[in-house]
């Protein structure tokens, strides 16, 4: 692995981004991902599995710089599936995820964040999914998860604005489960994971499994095309333009074409 690490200690496999300086979500990083995610699943003796970021970020993004490389909306689709589909795979995988969120978790690291069954985070750390700053939207199912937890009205207030909120908002909100001080956020982080972790495996795999019939075939429809107007969106003129204006460090121009 290039940009992942794993350690597994008390039945806990504790995984590390570590791509400087923000743990961009890569097709790289989303591919080694999904590679322990393998791992894991065939892992006897592993029942919980923590993921979080080195350095000062959780995850600040997709990597916008690749996207540059992207020509076509098919392409852009097919990304977007890959990180939908890991992510669902995540959201129903048999052992608890938990994330454990500093700094930011922001666009794709925010929808990698929403993919864990609990997350944990600092009460300075900044959530949000600022893709329209950009001309853009979500496309790793962000436009689903976020309002199944923080309701459709504040959803489309932090998508329209690209406003973030803050850990503790973040709590209040839905969107998290408990606010630590940094310095605390692996120590509640493991104290958790070691607790989930006495629990009986199959039990606990059970009640993941139960829990996917909350989900109504309207969630899986949105995902689909999400994937599709995330394809449309980055080859608009107005995707263009926000990507090269973020490339540039400066305000887009937004034509609505």
């Amino acid at each position: 692995m290039e940009f992942l690490q794993m350690k597994v200690e008390d039945r806990i496999a504790v995984i590390t981004i570590n791509k400087a300086p923000a743990n961009a979500l890569s097709s790289v990083v989303l591919k080694e991902l999904s590679s322990l995610m393998d791992d894991l699943e065939k892992h006897e003796e592993v029942r919980v599995v923590l993921l979080h970021g080195e350095g000062r970020f959780f995850s600040a993004g997709a990597d916008i710089k690749e996207f540059t490389t992207v020509e076509t909306g098919e392409e852009f689709a097919q990304l977007a599936k890959f990180g939908q589909d890991l992510f669902e795979r995540m959201e129903n995988f048999p052992k608890p995820i938990i994330a454990a969120i500093h700094g930011a978790a922001l666009g794709g690291g925010l929808e990698l964040a929403m993919g864990c069954h609990i997350r944990l985070v600092t009460k300075t750390a900044k959530l949000g999914l600022p893709e329209l700053q950009l001309g853009l939207i979500p496309g790793f199912a962000g436009t689903q998860r976020l309002p199944k937890l923080v309701g459709t009205a504040k959803a489309f207030e932090m998508l329209f604005t690209s406003d973030t909120l803050s850990g503790e908002e973040a709590v209040q909100w839905g969107l998290a489960n408990k606010a630590v001080d940094e310095e605390a956020l692996m120590e509640e982080a493991l104290k958790m994971a070691k607790k989930i972790a006495q629990k009986g495996p199959i039990s606990v795999a059970s009640v993941i499994e139960l829990s996917r019939y909350a989900k109504h075939e309207e969630f899986y429809q949105g995902v689909d095309r999400e994937a599709q107007l995330f394809g449309k969106v980055f080859t608009s003129e107005d995707g263009k333009e926000g990507i090269t204006a973020f490339m540039e460090k400066r305000a887009p121009e937004f034509k609505g074409k």
